[in-house]
């Protein structure tokens, strides 16, 4: 990380802590020797990793020196609070840990909760510190990346981790050498253009359809249905990667959960309890005042038959409950 590409003077550091933190990352992210890079798509060899991110998956350059910022003030500011706890002129690897693991946090539960193994994969070798940190960073830094050019696609966090799950994995068989090429968004705003783009323009179709909400929710999907579709494993058989644009998911999957349907018995359903209370309060008001011959209607309580007429309000109460299930299953 080259420190002119951050203007310490703007970001006031009084503290000789908060810099040691600075130069301990201008250390830590430079690029390791036999890493590829995408010759094309280069004006000059890459700064540092992040720099490197930029160039091998296709990120936009003023996405880079934004999150290089951001990431900057994210860590100086953990390790001061957390100096104490370590050496103050090095970068603990424990406080880059704790970030990256409360910045995945949603990705490690997503992949928990579909039964597929993360694709986050940090040494825990406590010999080269600089090389787990150094991972750690590469992680944090992708999942900034893509965060940062994301758009509209920041209301899908499902839809992030799954791009960030295929990404890294990437990352990680570019790591390990396992891939000869780059990876398949490389080049200049690839991520952009053949990631983001799509995505978009599916939810921007969609928001068309719903004719700026009139339409009913059953021939359009909102926020929470693209969402839901990867809430499921089939997102990776259907969707793959690249992203396979012949799929349903850009031709319009339909509804994958609950579907609201308007009607006038959304209203009724709604306030069931007080529709409830009303009625079996005008039932027995009406079995009460029928009685004659009482100056007060409670005191029609007094006469056998009225009480076995009162019985009657259960069978009121059953007969509302069975509709509001029929109703139910209707709407």
């Amino acid at each position: 990380m080259d420190t002119g590409t951050v203007d310490l003077r703007r970001l006031s550091l009084r503290s000789a802590q908060f810099q040691t933190a600075l130069v301990e990352l201008v250390r830590l992210t430079r690029v390791p020797c036999g890493l590829p890079v995408p010759s094309a798509a280069l004006q000059g060899p890459p700064r540092d990793i992040l720099e490197w991110l930029g160039y091998v998956f296709g990120f936009q350059g003023d996405n880079v020196r934004n999150q290089r910022e951001h990431l900057v003030l994210h860590l100086a500011n953990l390790h001061m609070r957390h100096s104490h706890m370590g050496a103050a002129d090095t970068l603990d690897q424990y406080v880059v840990r704790s970030f990256r693991e409360k910045l995945l946090e949603n990705y490690e539960e997503w992949c928990s909760y579909l039964g597929v193994r993360s694709s986050v994969q940090v040494s825990v070798s406590p010999v080269d510190i600089d090389l787990v940190i150094r991972q750690e960073l590469l992680y944090i830094s992708l999942y900034l990346f893509i965060w940062g050019e994301s758009a509209n696609l920041r209301f899908l966090p499902e839809c992030l981790c799954y791009i960030f799950h295929h990404m890294a994995m990437e990352l990680n068989g570019i790591l390990d050498g396992h891939l000869d090429s780059m990876p398949d968004y490389s080049g200049e705003n690839s991520f952009l253009n053949c990631v983001v783009k799509p995505i978009y323009k599916t939810i921007l179709s969609e928001i068309k359809n719903s004719k700026n909400g009139i339409a009913p929710y059953s021939k359009w999907r909102n926020y929470d249905d693209f969402n839901e579709y990867f809430w499921s494993r089939r997102c990776f058989k259907e969707l793959n990667w690249p992203l396979n644009l012949e799929s349903e998911f850009f031709k319009g999957a339909g509804k994958t959960g609950f579907v609201e349907r308007r009607s006038y018995w959304n209203v009724f359903s709604s306030f069931y309890r007080l529709w409830l209370m009303l009625i079996l309060f005008l039932q027995g008001a009406i079995i009460l005042c029928w009685e004659e011959g009482y100056s007060h209607p409670w005191q029609a309580l007094s006469n056998r038959g009225v009480k076995v007429r009162l019985l009657s309000l259960l069978v009121t109460w059953s007969g509302m409950e069975f509709f509001k299930s029929v109703l139910h299953m209707v709407m």
